[in-house]
């Protein structure tokens, strides 16, 4: 007897439709034959499959068995295969005779030798495949049915065991779907701004960057709050929406770092350590996963000690920084990972942190103070908008009252500044204007005559890159939508010139 049943397969951050078919027969030797590029936890699984089923109290009579995963061209890993496999096995041994048809079921979970359901990876890309080929219900295990049941139209049962598994699909007991309860977005985080001293003109910088999702880095000496800053970006940026958190849980889910809650509703930070290898950064691996660039997207990306970074770790992130993907490519597949962050980043003037201190001295040669930044190449350069000198606070900042920009006012104006670029570019492919390119970089960074002469001879003192020269427009545009201007002025040229000071300090 075939048994055929419904289950997917991940690649990159989607999930793909496989075909699972069983052929049990007792004409023949007795032998278990599994085909279709199954990878070796695909494999491992007879042993797994068989355990649990003599533990659900069946026993399968020894037959000719063979497994077909199609397409059989495409690589097949993972241990979402065990549980339809088992299903599979005992319809086709007529161990059970399913009342529902389990073609119309879509099941993905891992069993132990107990038969206990666990959780696998790639819940939700798998989930939203099992709505799109209209499956009638989803079966996973109890951890992953939170985050299975995040997708609408889809009825999903969170269940504890295989004999539980029988029982549903057997119709001899009633179980309840899970039900995703939907929650405020907004996290409450225990830092604010209000809490840095000083700092003012770094604090409207981050607002320009949190505004339009533009790359930031700061320039400063030891102790100047670069990190400080940095790592209150979360409490200014505008929630994410139910589209974007479904893109984070997905990156999430198939790199196995979910939580158990569901539904990813805070925007992620994420701050590796210099010593992160390049594939730990941008992904990929014997059996690729998302690196860090992914795990940040729609959130933020922060490096610290920029230049302590190594240069190929560094340089990886050119393309992600553009083009908002990372695609790896391997002999047998090349997948896609969304990497759309804001880059924000950190370094000392000079390797011993103090050039251009007013009260330190610095020690460094300029053959130090030379290698020290041509670690950073000029295309990486190019690619961050805004480059912010944070100069030491002075004590007077310490001990005075003045109250600066809070998270909930910077907060304010970066939502209304994302409101606006919402209207603007509803029904094209930019969100923010951070992605302005081309054909709309012309149409919403118009200039007129006095502001182009202006930007004209900036870009000739400074010798500005192609690139740097669409940097500034994209940041002036985030200036004059925090102003509430619906045209570029010279004071937001200006101001986005200003924030360039690696440019400045070229000359």
């Amino acid at each position: 007897m075939i048994a055929r049943l419904v289950c997917g397969a991940l690649q990159g951050i989607e999930a793909y439709k496989v075909d699972l078919e069983i052929d049990y027969t007792k004409a023949g030797m007795p032998s278990f034959v599994m085909v279709g590029l199954a990878e070796g936890a695909v494999r491992e699984a007879k042993e797994r499959v068989f355990t649990a089923v003599r533990a659900a109290a069946f026993k399968i009579a020894p037959a000719k068995i063979t497994v077909n995963l199609a397409p059989a061209d495409r690589r097949k890993s993972g241990t979402a295969y065990d549980l339809p496999l088992a299903v599979g096995l005992l319809a086709a041994s007529e161990n059970i005779k399913p009342v529902l048809d389990i073609e119309k079921i879509f099941f993905a979970a891992e069993l132990s030798l107990s038969g206990k359901l666990r959780p696998v990876s790639g819940i939700l890309p798998l989930a939203l495949l099992a709505r799109s080929l209209g499956a009638e219900a989803m079966v996973v295990a109890q951890d992953n049915a939170a985050e299975a049941s995040i997708v609408d139209g889809l009825t999903v049962y969170g269940l504890d065991t295989l004999s539980d598994v029988l029982d549903f699909v057997c119709s001899r007991a009633e179980f309840q779907p899970a039900v995703y309860k939907h929650g405020e977005n907004w996290q409450d985080y225990a830092v604010d701004f209000a809490e840095v001293k000083g700092q003012e003109e770094a604090k409207l910088a981050l607002e320009i960057a949190a505004a339009g999702a533009h790359n930031l880095l700061f320039i400063g000496a030891p102790g100047s709050g670069k990190t400080m800053l940095a790592k209150r970006i979360p409490t200014i940026l505008p929630e994410l929406s139910f589209e974007e958190a479904l893109e984070v849980t997905a990156v999430y889910s198939v790199s196995g770092k979910l939580p158990q809650q569901g539904l990813i509703t805070a925007r992620p930070f994420r701050s590796p350590h210099h010593t992160v290898s390049e594939i730990a950064l941008i992904g990929g691996g014997s059996y690729p996963k998302p690196g860090e660039v992914s795990l940040a997207h729609r959130g933020v990306l922060f490096l610290d000690e920029l230049p302590e970074f190594s240069r190929s770790a560094l340089e990886v992130l050119r393309q992600p920084l553009e083009d908002g993907t990372v695609t790896i490519a391997r002999s047998a597949q090349t997948l896609a990972y969304p990497a759309s962050c804001m880059l924000i980043a950190a370094m000392n003037p000079c390797p011993c942190g103090y050039y251009g201190d007013s009260r330190h001295s610095c020690t460094c040669t300029q053959q130090q103070l030379a290698r020290y930044r041509a670690k950073l190449s000029g295309p990486l350069l190019d690619r961050i908008d805004l480059h912010i000198e944070v100069p030491s606070v002075q004590f007077e900042d310490f001990r005075s009252d003045f109250k600066g920009r809070d998270s909930a006012a910077m907060r304010g104006r970066v939502k209304k500044a994302r409101a606006v670029q919402a209207e603007r570019y509803e029904g094209t492919a930019c969100r923010t204007n951070s992605e302005l390119n081309g054909t709309m970089l012309e149409k919403f960074c118009y200039l007129g005559d006095k502001e182009r002469n202006f930007l004209g001879k900036a870009a000739e003192r400074l010798a500005l890159s192609a690139r740097s020269f669409t940097r500034i427009l994209r940041v002036a545009r985030t200036a004059a939508d925090l102003d509430g201007k619906e045209l570029i002025g010279t004071e937001h040229l200006a101001l986005a010139i200003q924030c360039r000071a690696l440019d400045r300090m070229k000359q």
